[in-house]
């Protein structure tokens, strides 16, 4: 029996509730380790973003508290065998943090998976992951995205392309994860 995985997953407060917990939960179940990383180890305030009807744009409403297992000063990339970046608006400010750049570096440097969903993208772009690849993400992410030589990819809700897999949004997730796991059962061992 190999040695079991362990997936990064990077968050922060205002993190998406649903993308966090369904993503810790999926990886539980199938028997993948997997730590929570923020800028520090504290309880985080997610969120729940949500669409009502007569709105132009989707309404955010606190979430769940979850627990960051380690801070980013605390992770050693080494230990990980993919990194997750799920959306919510965490990512919006997660992305100017250069501990967060310097460790999606690492993935792809050493051509680990690189996971991201929905505004989770948004840190590929700004860590320079996005030329000429082909992603999936939230629609108002699609500017930054092709702004920075991105393919955007509405026709599918997950894309994989080399090492980076994407996803538009929460909504996706039967699809995103299939992806996923598509590729962690070519490198990744673990149990249903």
């Amino acid at each position: 029996m190999s040695e079991k995985k362990h997936i990064l997953i990077i968050t922060g407060d205002a993190g998406e509730s649903f993308e966090i917990l369904y993503a810790k939960h999926r990886l539980t179940e199938a028997g993948i380790a997997s730590t929570i990383a923020a800028p520090q180890a504290k309880p985080l305030n997610l969120v729940i973003h949500d669409f009502e009807p007569g709105w132009d744009t989707y309404v955010e409403r606190k979430g769940y508290l979850v627990s960051a297992d380690r801070s980013f000063d605390d992770i050693n990339p080494e230990e990980y065998d993919a990194v997750l970046c799920p959306g919510g608006r965490a990512p919006e400010y997660l992305r100017n943090d250069p501990r967060v750049l310097k460790i999606i570096d690492h993935f792809y440097q050493n051509g680990k998976y690189i996971f991201a969903i929905c505004h989770g993208v948004q840190i590929l772009v700004t860590a320079g992951l996005v030329d000429q690849k082909r992603v999936a993400c939230y629609e108002h992410v699609k500017f930054e995205v092709e702004s920075c030589g991105g393919i955007y990819v509405n026709d599918n809700e997950a894309v994989i392309d080399g090492k980076i897999v994407t996803g538009k949004t929460w909504q996706s997730h039967p699809e995103f994860y299939r992806a996923v796991f598509q590729c962690l059962a070519k490198e990744v061992s673990y149990e249903l």
